[in-house]
């Protein structure tokens, strides 16, 4: 049994590993630069049903921005202002929203949106959910 591998081996092992190395790099690079979205609260208000809250934001996505997988502690009134943004909300096939149109999310659905558009999109989020709990809750 030779003591070394042979010279094909080394070299087919350093270029998996350089592979893997350039795939790993372009994914972290990737999820690094991806634009990431901006919330701007809107408006706050108690609301006649005890514990719960109305909340409604202003949600922007630069192109390529991407909302991940998340939950809210209540429903969710998506109505969209301006551009394209594809939802993908939990047993439900993937939709993309242009301005002027709505979505309901139920009650702790797993949801993610995404800006498919060259533009920036915006929505607005309206939010009736459980006082005192985190708005939004990543999934991973």
């Amino acid at each position: 049994m030779p003591r070394f591998a042979p010279p094909i081996s080394r070299r087919a092992s350093a270029l998996v590993a350089g592979l893997m190395s350039v795939c790993l790099c372009a994914t972290t690079a990737q999820a690094q630069t991806a634009p990431a979205t901006s919330r701007t609260d809107l408006q706050r208000h108690d609301l006649s049903i005890p514990g719960r809250e109305a909340i409604q934001v202003r949600v922007d996505f630069p192109p390529g921005a991407v909302a991940p997988g998340h939950t809210h502690p209540g429903e969710e009134i998506v109505y969209v202002l301006k551009g394209s943004i594809e939802y993908q909300v939990q047993g439900q096939p993937p939709v993309t929203l242009k301005a002027g149109d709505v979505l309901f999310v139920p009650a702790g659905t797993i949801h993610a949106a995404r800006n498919v558009g060259a533009d920036s999109a915006s929505e607005l989020a309206t939010y009736i959910v459980e006082k005192g709990k985190p708005l939004v809750t990543v999934v991973k």
